[in-house]
């Protein structure tokens, strides 16, 4: 029994930790809520042996896995130009983290 959030809603993390089944369920949080949010469960969810994941970049490895996916986008295997949604002078970066905290 698995859920996985990714929307960044602390809402939607803790309804996927509470929904997993007790004893072996495993909520991997990939999403990144606002600064100020809290993740508030009851202790019981833990305690009833529920697991909680979580990951930044999907567990890529700087090091070692950067350069493959370099890799990948320069033999066209990897298309990323979908996946921008904004382009934005280094001047304007504030404007570029705003976007992404409204989830724009």
């Amino acid at each position: 029994d698995r859920s996985v959030e990714c929307t960044g809603s602390v809402q939607a993390m803790i309804q996927a930790f509470e929904c997993v089944h007790d004893g072996w369920g495993v909520a991997v949080l990939v999403g990144v809520p606002s600064k100020d949010d809290a993740f508030k469960t009851h202790p019981m969810n833990f305690l009833n042996e529920r697991t909680l994941k979580g990951t930044f970049f999907g567990n890529y490895k700087p090091k070692t896995d950067i350069p493959g996916v370099v890799e990948k986008y320069m033999n066209k295997e990897l298309e990323l130009e979908k996946f921008i949604t904004h382009t934005l002078p280094f001047s304007e970066i504030n404007k570029a983290f705003d976007y992404m905290l409204k989830g724009e």
